[in-house]
C-alpha cells in the first residue's frame, strides 16, 4: 500500500450505500488503485456492509444520505458534498448513480471540483421525467460507458459528446475466478448441497437474480423441449419485494413435468466454484445487459458459455470462439444450442473455454479496469 500524503489529489466517489453489488465492488477496486497511486481515497455513501473492507484498504468513509431521491435531499447533500470538497480540497468527484450524481453536478459546479460519471445501465424512461433524472450520469466532464453498448446509448439517448465518453469494460479477478484454484472440497459441498452427483447428468447454470427480464422461465421452457437427462440449476436469490417470481418460475417447473431436472437454489457465496459444476452456462436476459458480468465470470471459469444476442454480451461472446449467442426470449433456439453445446465432443467445449478465458485475461481484468479509471483521473488533474 501507498502511503498517502496531504498534497496528494484527492478523489471522492460517491453512491447511494456500500452494500454487495457490482457498483458497491468496482468502488473499491478503484478506490484500492487510488491508494496504490498515491491518491487520496474517499468515498461518500450511507454506509453498508462493504464499509469495514473500504477502510482496510486505506480509503476514507463519510456517511452522507446519498440514497435518497427526494429533491430537498438531493439539495442537502449537494451542500454538504461542496463542503466536504473544499475541506478536504477534492479534485475529483466521481458519481456512480443517479441520485448522488445530482448532488455531485451541484457540488462541483459550486465547488470547482472536476465531475466524472459511471454510465452503469439502460435505465428505465417510463414515467414522465425520467429521461431528464436519468441524463445526469451523461453531464459528467469524462463519462465512463461500461460498454459500447453503453456508449452508443450515451451518444444516441442524450447526445453525449464521444470526446467525453471513455469505454471502460466491467473486469474480474483472475485470481479469484480461476478454475484452477478452487479446492475439490469447495465443488463437493456444493454439488452436496444442490444434489449433483459427480458422475450425474449435465449441469445447464443461469447465474442471475430471480427477475423476469433474467430470463428464469425462457431457461425452463428451453429445458422442457431439451432432449436427455441434463440438470438445469437457477443460482441467485429473489429482488425484494419479487419474491412472487419464484413462486411462478416453480410453477412453471412443475407444470413442465421438470420437478426432477430443474433447481432453484438460491444465493451462493462461492460463484467460482458454482461456475465450475456447470457443463453449459447460460445467460438468458431478455432486456438487453448493459455489460453483463456473469459472462466473464464463466469465461473466466473456462466454461462454455450461451448468451442472448443484445446488448454487451455481444462484445464478450464472440461466436464459436468464445461462446454461442442466440436470439433472447426463443426457448426452441436456446434448447437447440444446449444441445449442441453438450453434444460437441468434451476437448472443443474445452477449447471454447480456454478461448473464453484468453479473451477475459486480455480484456477485463480488475486490474485493466483500475489502470484506464486512473488514466480517466489524470486527465483532469
Amino acid at each position: 500500500m501507498t502511503t498517502e500524503t496531504p498534497d496528494a489529489p484527492a478523489v471522492l466517489q460517491l453512491l447511494p450505500a456500500l452494500a454487495a453489488g457490482g457498483v458497491e465492488r468496482g468502488t473499491l477496486e478503484i478506490a484500492a488503485a487510488q491508494v496504490a497511486a498515491g491518491m487520496r481515497a474517499l468515498v461518500a455513501s450511507s454506509g453498508g456492509a462493504l464499509v469495514p473492507a473500504l477502510e482496510a484498504l486505506g480509503a476514507r468513509h463519510v456517511t452522507l444520505p446519498l440514497a435518497t431521491r427526494s429533491p430537498l435531499g438531493i439539495l442537502r447533500n449537494a451542500a454538504a458534498v461542496a463542503a466536504l470538497v473544499r475541506e478536504e480540497r477534492i479534485a475529483i468527484i466521481h458519481a456512480r448513480s443517479r441520485a448522488p450524481a445530482w448532488s455531485a453536478l451541484l457540488a462541483a459546479r459550486r465547488s470547482g471540483a472536476r465531475l466524472v460519471t459511471t454510465y452503469h445501465g439502460t435505465y428505465n424512461e417510463g414515467l414522465p421525467g425520467k429521461r431528464l433524472y436519468n441524463s445526469v450520469m451523461a453531464r459528467g466532464e469524462r463519462v465512463i460507458a461500461i460498454s459500447r453498448f453503453i456508449a452508443e446509448h450515451l451518444r444516441a439517448r442524450h447526445g453525449t459528446d464521444p470526446a467525453r465518453i471513455r469505454i471502460i469494460p466491467r473486469s474480474v479477478d483472475p485470481a479469484l475466478f480461476d478454475p484452477d484454484a478452487v479446492a475439490p472440497a469447495r465443488l463437493a459441498a456444493l454439488r452436496q448441497a444442490w444434489d449433483l452427483p459427480e458422475d450425474g447428468p449435465p449441469v445447464v447454470m443461469l447465474p442471475a437474480r430471480l427477475t423476469r427480464w433474467k430470463g428464469g422461465m425462457v431457461l425452463v421452457e428451453a429445458m422442457a423441449r431439451l432432449p436427455g437427462e441434463a440438470t438445469a440449476v437457477l443460482v441467485g436469490g429473489a429482488e425484494p419485494k419479487r419474491e412472487g417470481y419464484r413462486a411462478q418460475l416453480e410453477a412453471l417447473v412443475a407444470a413442465r413435468g421438470l420437478g426432477g431436472r430443474v433447481r432453484l437454489v438460491g444465493h451462493c457465496a462461492d460463484m467460482p466454484a458454482a461456475l465450475l459444476l456447470a457443463d453449459v452456462v447460460v445467460h438468458a436476459s431478455t432486456d438487453p445487459e448493459a455489460f453483463g458480468r456473469t459472462v466473464i465470470e464463466a469465461q473466466a471459469m473456462r466454461r462454455a458459455v450461451i448468451a442472448s444476442d443484445l446488448g454487451g454480451p455481444r462484445e464478450t461472446v464472440e461466436e464459436a470462439v468464445t461462446g454461442w449467442r442466440v436470439p433472447p426470449g426463443d426457448p426452441a433456439a436456446l434448447a437447440t444450442a444446449i444441445h449442441w453445446v453438450l453434444s460437441m465432443p468434451a476437448g472443443e467445449r474445452a477449447a471454447v473455454g480456454a478461448r473464453a478465458r484468453a479473451a477475459v485475461l486480455a480484456h477485463n481484468t480488475v486490474r485493466a479496469m483500475q489502470d484506464a479509471t486512473l488514466a480517466v483521473y489524470r486527465e483532469l488533474l
